[in-house]
């Protein structure tokens, strides 16, 4: 499929034939603009979708999203985000914001952004809004739009951004009632999350590849590592990263036990390029080194 590049939040807005309320920002709504036509794009600033009407299959990373009612989708500068088709005679309802980060050069929101993992979400990742939260979203967004149709002075910029937080804060909150309404299916996730920590220690795969990496888990369950990443810390007070050691040592205190192996070639088993590297975890985790876990047992 094709790429289209878009570099500026000017251009974008000229291809769906809206006002460009400032270059670098600007507030788009669904009624007004243009159909994009079936491709991939890659553009060059941070988007925020908000669509309450099931339009077309967005798709970004492995998975599809229709768009259901009221959801909110973010997306970071650079992510290929593809439309793949749009419904015959339906009219897609929501808005969108669009900001380069040059909007937010040497401010606290450009030091925070990273802070806001969603951006980093798939498509099918995205953030549903109750009523309330819908409300609330919505506000913000006319909030900016009423900001920047005005004269722009001195103090546009620091409200625009203030509210642009206000925003991202707000969503922060929001994932985390959808991590803990959604508990059903993260437990889902959560065992598959196991099995294929099972599946991988008792495969060739740690010889072959090395040790698992939260991406890998990420991309076999079809989310994003960043999605992925949240939504563990969330379910079990650790990151993913410290979920997989867990797992890791867990399975090398079976191991040293097979007096038949040094502890070298365990570490080597276990996916590890060098065996200080796995004494220093183990000892980190455990408290002793893997040679006194094993006369100690």
């Amino acid at each position: 499929m094709e790429i289209i590049k878009i570099k500026s939040v000017g251009e974008y807005s000229e291809l769906r034939g809206a006002e460009t309320l400032h270059p670098l920002i600007n507030v788009l709504d669904y009624g007004d603009l243009k159909t994009l036509k079936p491709a991939s794009y890659n553009c060059s600033f941070y988007s925020v979708f908000f669509k309450y009407t099931k339009c077309g299959d967005l798709r970004y990373g492995k998975e599809t999203y229709d768009y259901q009612e009221e959801s909110l989708l973010f997306v970071a500068p650079g992510q290929i985000l593809t439309v793949d088709k749009y419904l015959p005679d339906v009219k897609p309802k929501g808005k969108m914001i669009i900001f380069h980060s040059d909007f937010i050069r040497g401010t606290a929101l450009k030091n925070l952004l990273n802070d806001y993992s969603f951006f980093s979400y798939a498509s099918n990742e995205a953030l549903h809004l109750s009523k309330k939260e819908r409300e609330i979203v919505l506000n913000i967004f006319d909030l900016i739009e009423d900001e920047l149709k005005q004269n722009l002075d001195k103090h546009s910029q620091t409200l625009v951004i203030s509210h642009l937080q206000l925003l991202f804060n707000y969503s922060s909150r929001f994932y985390d009632r959808q991590f803990i309404t959604r508990k059903h299916v993260n437990k889902g996730i959560l065992s598959k999350f196991e099995d294929i920590l099972n599946n991988y220690f008792t495969s060739d795969k740690p010889v072959m590849i090395g040790l698992p990496s939260v991406a890998f888990c990420a991309d076999e369950l079809h989310l994003s590592a960043n999605y992925f990443g949240d939504l563990i810390k969330k379910e079990t007070g650790e990151s993913a990263q410290e979920y997989i050691q867990t797992k890791l040592i867990d399975v090398a205190k079976e191991r040293i036990f097979d007096l038949d192996k040094s502890i070298s070639e365990v570490a080597y088993d276990l996916g590890f390029k060098y065996p200080q590297h796995f004494n220093r975890l183990f000892k980190k985790k455990l408290g002793m080194t893997p040679n006194e876990y094993r006369q100690l047992n």
